[in-house]
């Protein structure tokens, strides 16, 4: 039986995730990958969970082990509205969703709005598991212009103005890839557009929570409540092989949404919600973020020093205020996948920047580099490397 015979049309848009084949090589011994975004296994709070566990059997016994409400685990639910408000994002129990990771928001989120051709504006560049997410669906994109403050108003502007779009997806907090935030003047110039058009914008916010200087900004959604779902992750705060995401929004959307996800899963896994309320009514979420913090704050420093460093003096990088990634843009005509290719000969990997962009024209030159995986002694030994491997191409040019 040839497989390829019985393919649904659809998957001439799915491709293979370039992150997911970088963690392939990841495995291989002596490897330093500074291309996933995975958290850093030190992070992980294994006495807690322990204790948590404990605490859920005893608590809520077989009722952890059932299947459960496809809207979420209700005690998680309601220790979410004290969670959101932190981040000024106002919410009741019905206007709060659990799903299986961020990524099933996202595919779920597909499903339901994207028509095959239907236009989804995105950040150029943009998180690349979004565009798997939407590709499926068989969207077009319409690509949002992005300085080093992040997403422009008037490309948003510009763009409504021109095209007729689903939604408009964004990371506006220390974004997946280019670590930029959208500052505050934008924020509510963001949230007066889209109001005014009446569109909907997905505020996709996983990193938040890991700011290391400067002040908290409010969110997008707590300036335009109606026309923007707010949408986080357990993975940065917790563990990510929970596979907890959640979103607020208005109800008549949520429904829909319980709907798709029905189809999917019928319900988020019960146990680890169960393992997750109790993280949070018991006021853990605090001390973990420091611990998580303390371990990443200084491998950003140790990875930007290096830059410093090592890369001759025409590359750019945005310093973060937080997240896990830093953003570096190479001279004109300096193609990273090919650096990338040289650098993993060296034992390091990391993602080229192309891949982020809905055009893969774009971007040839970037580069998104992470830090929160690796130790500081790999971080300056593989920034060495690539910028070795960044002077090798250049003079193989000239």
């Amino acid at each position: 039986m040839d497989i390829n015979e019985l393919l649904a049309t659809r998957t001439s848009h799915i491709k293979a995730s370039a992150i997911r084949e970088l963690l392939k090589i990841a495995t291989n011994p002596g490897m330093i990958s500074l291309g996933g975004g995975l958290p850093s296994p030190e992070s992980f709070p294994l006495d807690l969970i322990m204790d948590l566990t404990d605490k859920v059997i005893k608590k809520y016994g077989s009722k952890a082990l059932q299947y459960d409400l496809t809207e979420g685990f209700i005690p998680l639910r309601k220790a979410l509205i004290d969670y959101c408000k932190t981040f000024g994002v106002d919410a009741e129990l019905d206007n709060v969703y659990i799903t299986s990771g961020s990524q099933g928001f996202l595919d779920s989120l597909g499903k339901l709005l994207i028509s095959p051709g239907d236009y989804v504006a995105v950040e150029g560049p943009t998180y690349l598991a979004a565009l798997q997410a939407f590709n499926a669906y068989e969207a077009k994109y319409v690509q949002m212009q992005t300085d080093d403050e992040g997403l422009i108003p008037e490309s948003l502007e510009e763009v409504l103005n021109n095209y007729k779009v689903k939604f408009v997806y964004t990371v506006p907090t220390f974004q997946n890839p280019s670590g930029k935030t959208i500052k505050l003047k934008r924020r509510e110039q963001i949230a007066e557009i889209v109001k005014r058009h009446d569109v909907l914008l997905i505020e996709d916010d996983p990193y938040s929570a890991l700011r290391y200087s400067g002040d908290q900004l409010p969110t997008i959604k707590s300036m335009a409540p109606e026309n923007v779902v707010y949408v986080s992750t357990f993975s940065k705060i917790f563990a990510p092989g929970l596979r907890l995401g959640f979103f607020v929004a208005p109800e008549s959307f949520g429904r829909w949404m319980v709907i798709v996800k029905q189809g999917v899963d019928l319900n988020t896994c019960t146990f680890t919600q169960a393992i997750a309320s109790e993280y949070l009514i018991g006021g853990h979420l605090p001390n973990q973020m420091a611990k998580t913090i303390s371990l990443y704050k200084p491998k950003l420093e140790t990875m930007y020093t290096a830059l410093k460093e090592y890369f001759p003096a025409d590359f750019k990088c945005v310093k973060p205020d937080g997240g896990m990634f830093l953003w570096i843009e190479g001279p004109k005509g300096l193609d990273m996948e090919v650096v990338s290719k040289i650098a993993i000969t060296k034992m390091v990997g990391f993602v080229p920047g192309k891949f982020f962009y809905p055009n893969p024209l774009d971007g040839i030159e970037t580069a998104r580099l992470n830090f929160s995986c690796v130790t500081h002694e790999q971080i300056k030994f593989a920034m060495k490397t690539i910028a070795e491997a960044c002077s090798e191409v250049t003079s193989k040019k000239s």
